[in-house]
């Protein structure tokens, strides 16, 4: 067998692989239930409505969720923390359990209110250049949140 040959049939066994082990990730994820928010912490960068409103953290550190990989998700909102269950049903549906919170009266000038209020509505996502949107609140609009620093 001539080296080109051997060049030749190197490639298209390293091919095979490669498509083997891919396939193979696909299915496990796919079995294992893993999707792109298990296990992620992210933080506010602002809320956009329909209506051209746009509310932005004065702190992004008072804002954050964490979706464990257990099921668990939680959240800070500002004075207040919060947990519930989450899971993603379809491409990018986002289901909530009953959310549990604290209820401290924040100061001026917090988003807590507006969060609670619009939040707890939210039931789908996306993630586009490392930011997640989150949205389907019957008002229209989206948070857009960033990955939390490490």
């Amino acid at each position: 067998m001539n080296t080109k040959s051997m060049f030749v049939m190197l490639a298209f066994a390293s091919l095979a692989f490669a498509s083997s082990v891919s396939a193979a990730f696909a299915v496990a994820q796919k079995a294992t239930g893993a999707n792109p928010l298990s296990g992620t912490s992210w933080r506010l960068v602002k809320f956009q409505g329909d209506d051209e409103r746009t509310f932005t953290p004065d702190d992004r550190s008072k804002y954050t969720i964490k979706f464990g990989s257990n099921g668990r998700v939680t959240a800070r909102v500002d004075c207040n923390t919060a947990s519930s269950t989450w899971r993603v049903r379809g491409k990018d549906e986002l289901a909530f359990g009953s959310w549990s919170r604290t209820s401290a009266k924040c100061g001026p000038g917090s988003l807590h209110d507006q969060i609670v209020t619009e939040g707890a509505a939210v039931n789908n996502f996306s993630i586009k250049d490392g930011h997640l949107f989150l949205g389907g609140m019957a008002a229209g609009g989206y948070y857009e949140l960033e990955p939390m620093p490490k």
